[in-house]
């Protein structure tokens, strides 16, 4: 799953969902709802980790070879505001569900 590209309309702020329509979507009881969307939370998270560390990485490189210099870099600043402002994994892997893009 491309995580990037598919969180345009998740919500950024708590919400409350029915758990009935949680239910309805996965086929399963609530318990087992939320251990599917545990799973997905968990691997949304970890490639978003795997992705910024990637990109981090290009600036440990530069910054191994200016050791004496330590400085602000906005780029580095502007990708890590953008990965803050990212909307939740488990908010991610709920949308995720309510949208059927989860085979359960």
């Amino acid at each position: 799953m491309n995580f990037l590209r598919d969180i345009n309309h998740v919500p950024i702020n708590t919400e409350t969902i029915d758990r009935v329509k949680l239910e309805k979507k996965s086929g399963k009881n609530i318990y087992e709802t939320i251990c599917i969307l545990e799973k997905i939370s968990h691997k949304i998270s970890n490639d978003i980790k795997v992705d910024m560390d990637k990109k981090l990485e290009e600036f440990n490189m530069m910054n191994k070879n200016n050791l004496e210099e330590i400085f602000e870099n906005k780029e580095q600043i502007e990708l890590s505001r953008f990965y803050e402002n990212l909307p939740k994994a488990t908010s991610i892997s709920i949308q995720y569900l309510l949208d059927e893009k989860i085979k359960t």
